[in-house]
């Protein structure tokens, strides 16, 4: 049953991922999955697997009155248990088993229940230096808000990031804007980079590449608006994590880095070497 689970977890991680999507950078704190019954948030690998709401299993939602909509798939939640199990030596030792339910997302898949989520956003100033960054990128993309994901549509040429009140930080804002904004500069109106301009496989050197350009290139922005930030560090967690040739091929970073301060650059209307 382990493996079954791990196969289902693996391709749910997969396809976001294929989509452009990196589920594991979600610095913004509102917008999470909750247990419906208990309010409390998903934890672990889940975090991955679930979008932001309130999830219930079947049992949860009959007991307490509603009904799943006919025909609704529901998402798996993983945890562990323990399981004993005698050794050689013939005494009981707990080894952990990975098991999962299923729930279903409550304000699109149920009916009958009520939403108890009851989330305070965070206030914060904005940075100025910041803003006169994303003032200042000319042609820029235009930007959505929208709680629980960011990413950004080259066809459309668009972005989507959690509106500022979401993040406990504000600094973890601009990073999350500045990772985005970069991506931008790949447009073919733009600098037509290969890692935006071409559909890219999920682990292939282009798709991996392109999200090394931006992750160094929102650390560059956070340093030339003045404001702490662990880019770097968070790129070596989700990048470093799924693609081990960055740790062996030195020429891939420094080629990732020389474009990303061409996407640097085009944000901040400098003009660089075309050489370079």
């Amino acid at each position: 049953m382990s493996m079954k689970i791990y196969d289902m977890v693996t391709e749910r991680i997969i396809n976001q991922l294929e989509k452009g999507i990196v589920p594991w950078r979600r610095p913004w704190k509102i917008g999470t999955a909750v247990n419906w019954k208990t309010q409390k948030s998903y934890r672990g690998i889940n975090t991955l697997l679930l979008e932001p709401g309130e999830y219930a299993s079947f049992k949860q939602v009959t007991e307490a009155g509603g009904k799943v909509k006919k025909g609704e798939k529901g998402h798996i939640v993983v945890f562990w248990t323990w399981l004993e199990k005698e050794d050689e030596n013939g005494e009981m030792t707990k080894i952990p088993y990975l098991r999962y339910y299923t729930v279903f997302e409550v304000s699109k898949q149920c009916e009958g229940l009520q939403s108890k989520r009851n989330e305070q956003s965070f206030k914060h100033d904005l940075i100025e230096e910041a803003e006169r960054i994303c003032e200042g990128y000319k042609n820029a993309p235009l930007v959505r808000f929208s709680s629980g994901r960011a990413f950004y549509v080259p066809a459309q040429d668009y972005i989507s990031v959690p509106p500022i009140c979401d993040y406990e930080k504000p600094e973890e804002y601009y990073s999350t804007l500045f990772h985005e904004h970069m991506h931008s500069t790949g447009h073919s109106n733009r600098l037509n980079r290969q890692g935006i301009t071409e559909i890219a496989a999920f682990g292939s050197e282009t798709y991996s590449k392109e999200e090394l350009v931006a992750e160094i290139g929102a650390a560059m922005l956070c340093s030339f608006a003045g404001i702490d930030n662990s880019t770097i560090d968070n790129s070596v967690a989700y990048i470093g994590g799924w693609l081990r040739k960055l740790r062996s091929d030195n020429k891939m970073i420094i080629q990732a880095a020389g474009q990303a301060q061409k996407g640097v650059d085009h944000i901040l209307g400098v003009k660089f070497d075309e050489g370079g």
